[in-house]
């Protein structure tokens, strides 16, 4: 049995699908399909032959797919589909169908996870959903279908069954995290980890996971909302470490690993566990981690030592009531000791500020602006609110009336990057969006901050590399920002 594990194209671009929020971004950042990786692993592993074709990274375009699906004649197509490109994703689904009529076709991903039912009904040719992370719910699929077994006992899938589209039970999360492959296994064998960037990072970079979940409550994040549950559940350190000795042996030319679960940190033991098990095994290889803002200096230092370069840190607000009503449960002065401490234990940070949440005014957003110069990350990004299907935030919009549109498309620009559909009487979208504009400029364009990044490149000429790609690709569109002013 063959099987199609497809991120297919969309806007002819380097459209990041499996980001948080999908686009194609200004810092020239772009995701690894992991999820898709992931599932082409397990599936793998039950001997079942898959090809993982992840077409923006390797700028294959639709009439590339077809050539595919006219030739191998895969059984079953694993579709990632996001909420801007939803309507461009299912089109691969009548593609494939009307190539090899009884070819399968499963969509997946964060978006169909929140809206499985909607999702099918957008496509004929879609033959099901997957809820959640999909890892044993595609290998079920693909054990049942090449078995010719009913479908009925798979949890997780919502799929069509004659003129109806039936709704099985929830699946349970995974708990033997240590049960799936490598991850970088399988970007070794189907992938060119040179297609993937992180401005924040060096480069070139690997992506894993050391768990999956996030027990916090934040409205906006879409994953743990939609996909991979409030549940932590952690790979064994040893699996991790294991990981880590096998990357570094199978990409000698890598610089960095980074750890893409939410919150690496999340449970301070097992992350100085982490810590002391690479320090034992005298590994040499430098990694960063998303993280919050609540570590303790102790804690860092130990990561610090054992090769921890960067968190990724979601700030979010400089302003206390903001990061209250998106139900952040961090305090403002929290933030500001683990920055005073993250620079003590030399751990860099990329602040993440996302504006337009509930209760923001004009007034909430210079406090912001003026905290994330107080704080002065490594870099920082300013996002306009971002709401997704699924999501506390979503429904808080939509049930105001605050959707500018209810078409998907629309959730991004033209050009393919993000655009803010929540506008507010007294702070609209357009607003959002040029302030973010304005942040950006104010936060790089300072003198103090480029002559930090000067500095910084000369002292650490490994650091030029990333640097440079960063700015490079951020310049063009701080620059046309100002032509468009003009």
């Amino acid at each position: 049995m063959k099987i199609l594990a497809l991120n297919p194209p969309f806007l002819k671009k380097k459209f990041s699908r499996e980001q948080r929020s999908p686009a194609v971004t200004k810092s020239g950042t772009f995701y690894y399909p992991m999820w898709l990786a992931y599932a082409t692993g397990l599936l793998e592993k039950n001997g079942f032959s898959v090809t993982l074709m992840d077409c923006p990274a390797q700028n294959r375009d639709e009439d590339f797919v077809k050539m595919f699906l006219t030739t191998e004649k895969p059984d079953m197509v694993i579709i990632d589909t996001s909420t801007p490109s939803i309507h461009n994703d299912v089109t691969f689904a009548e593609m494939a169908k009307k190539i090899s009529p009884g070819c399968y076709t499963l969509l997946v991903g964060p978006h169909v996870s929140a809206m499985p039912e909607q999702s099918l009904k957008l496509s004929p040719y879609a033959d099901a959903a997957a809820i959640g992370e999909y890892d044993y719910t595609a290998l079920e699929l693909a054990r049942a279908l090449r078995d010719k077994t009913p479908l009925d006992g798979i949890k997780g899938l919502v799929f069509r069954k004659g003129n109806e589209i039936k709704r099985n039970p929830v699946r349970e999360w995974i708990t033997d995290m240590d049960g799936l492959p490598f991850v970088s296994s399988v970007y070794k064998k189907h992938l060119n980890h040179h297609n993937y960037f992180y401005a924040h990072s060096k480069f070139p970079i690997i992506v894993i996971l050391g768990g999956r979940g996030c027990p916090h409550h934040c409205t906006y994040c879409v994953y743990p909302q939609t996909f991979s549950g409030r549940q932590v559940r952690f790979r064994s350190v040893k699996n991790v470490v294991d990981e880590m000795e096998y990357i570094i042996k199978e990409f000698p030319d890598v610089k960095e690993i980074m750890f893409e679960d939410d919150t690496l940190t999340v449970n301070k033991k097992r992350s100085r566990e982490l810590a002391e098990e690479i320090l034992n095994r005298k590994i040499k290889m430098i990694w960063s981690a998303n993280s919050r803002a609540d570590v303790d200096l102790e804690t860092m230092k130990l990561l610090h030592s054992a090769g921890c370069r960067l968190f990724c840190v979601g700030i979010e607000s400089g302003a206390q009531e903001i990061l209250d009503s998106m139900k952040k449960n961090l305090k403002v002065e929290r933030v500001r000791q683990f920055f005073a401490d993250a620079k003590k234990a030399k751990i860099l940070i990329h602040g993440c500020f996302l504006l337009g949440c509930p209760g923001e005014t004009k007034k909430t957003l210079l406090k912001t602006l003026e905290f994330a110069k107080e704080l002065n990350p490594d870099t920082a990004q300013f996002f306009p609110l971002m709401v997704y299907p699924g999501t506390e935030a979503y429904d808080w919009a939509k049930a105001n009336g605050y959707l500018t549109t209810g078409d998907f498309k629309d959730w991004l620009t033209k050009e393919g990057m993000h655009n803010c559909v929540v506008s507010r009487p007294e702070l609209t979208n357009e607003e959002l969006v040029d302030f973010c504009d304005y942040a950006r400029k104010e936060f790089y364009l300072r003198a103090k901050y480029i002559g930090t990044k000067l500095l910084q490149a000369l002292k650490h000429p490994s650091e030029s590399k990333r640097l440079f790609k960063g700015a490079k690709s951020l310049a063009k569109h701080l620059m046309k920002k100002v032509r468009e002013k003009k």
